[in-house]
């Protein structure tokens, strides 16, 4: 299989691959410095250069993990793109976290932000994301914000993460945003259809999606017996594995998403990579859509 081919990710945006590997379990895999640098340097070779983290991941320790291994090989820094995100404050009584709250504001995005440069052992992140929507967030205080932080080059792209079309327009309305990450698969289906994907077309930009295989149970036939069994048909007639079929099924939407693969096993790269070259037709993918929503269209 041939490298994968990097697109932008919004115009005057970063380039990034088609699809991401996500390291939101990377401390529950209990790789080894070996074990970790052989998955990241496999995603790597395919052209999953664009690696997904947030500052809060593993209790906070995701991000040191991965920077382990960047700090004995960065020479290939120029090579990936890391993107991180900041804002939820889980209860964390040694913290001063009583409760499970968001945090928007400056203080908070600065702190998290030199965290992350130092954990990942980076001078820049390619791109940030306000993690989740903040009932208190202050649009212009994170617009100046993210602006300090471009003008001081630790960060050199933003975005959003979980956000309605409403919260996202409120904050580009201030500041430039060149995604929003949202959850998206074949058993949540709602961004293509509650304006999410229709306004990041609008916008130009491309939505980044995890889950995108509902946490595994795609694969599961008893999760969702008519989906699987409608995934493990088409898999047979194209030769592909049902996980490539469903992560073509997103890739299909013209708004170009990004799926985010975050599973330990080399071959769920390979099928991550896989989709990025299978173009499912239209009756493919209407198949795939009426399993899951139980009817066919209108």
């Amino acid at each position: 299989m041939s490298p994968l081919h990097a697109t932008q990710l919004a115009p005057r945006g970063p380039v990034f691959s088609p699809v991401a590997a996500g390291l939101w379990r990377l401390h529950d895999w209990n790789l080894s410095p070996a074990e970790l640098a052989h998955w990241i340097e496999h995603a790597i070779q395919l052209g999953i250069t664009t690696f997904d983290h947030a500052d809060l991941y593993g209790g906070f320790r995701c991000e040191a993990l991965f920077g382990q291994w960047l700090k004995a090989n960065p020479g290939q820094r120029e090579h990936i793109q890391l993107v991180s995100k900041c804002g939820i404050k889980p209860a964390d009584p040694a913290r001063g976290w009583q409760v499970k709250h968001y945090d928007s504001s400056r203080g908070h995005i600065l702190a998290s932000v030199d965290a992350s440069l130092q954990n990942l052992g980076t001078d820049y992140l390619d791109l940030l994301l306000i993690h989740r929507p903040d009932p208190l967030l202050d649009p212009d205080e994170v617009a100046d914000t993210f602006a300090s932080l471009k003008v001081s080059g630790k960060v050199r792209h933003f975005g959003v993460s979980n956000f309605s079309p409403s919260q996202f327009a409120l904050l580009a309305a201030r500041t430039p945003l060149l995604t929003n990450q949202l959850e998206a698969s074949l058993l949540h289906t709602a961004p293509l259809f509650d304006g999410s994907f229709d306004q990041c077309l609008q916008a130009g930009v491309r939505p980044m999606v995890w889950s995108p295989l509902a946490g595994g149970r795609l694969l599961q036939a008893e999760a969702h017996p008519a989906v699987h069994a409608v995934l493990v048909q088409i898999a047979g007639e194209l030769a592909v594995t049902p996980a490539t079929v469903a992560l073509a099924w997103l890739l299909r939407h013209p708004a170009r998403p990004i799926p985010i693969s975050g599973s330990r096993r080399l071959s769920s790269l390979d099928d991550a990579a896989a989709a990025c070259q299978l173009q499912l037709d239209r009756q493919h993918w209407f198949a795939l859509l009426e399993a899951a929503h139980g009817h066919p269209v209108a």
